[in-house]
């Protein structure tokens, strides 16, 4: 079982690394394939109580430049 990296939408880390391989690059494109850090409530939760957005772009290698745009609350 892969751990859940999006508490708020439900999105594994298995999930985002098949989006990555599937050409997703950006923190943008991951959320368009897969829902993650689109959601209002990843800090409640979430254990760490921090938005989804840092543990995607350590997924995508830190390659994404963008600013987070995570709505997470």
């Amino acid at each position: 079982m892969s751990k859940v990296i999006c508490f708020c939408k439900n999105v594994s880390e298995a999930e985002l690394i098949a989006a990555t391989d599937k050409g997703a690059k950006s923190l943008q494109e991951i959320k368009d394939a897969t829902g993650a850090c689109t959601g209002s409530e990843c800090k409640t939760p979430n254990p760490s109580r921090n938005c989804c957005a840092d543990d995607i772009r350590e997924i995508l290698g830190e390659q994404d430049n963008e600013k987070p745009t995570c709505c997470c609350g």
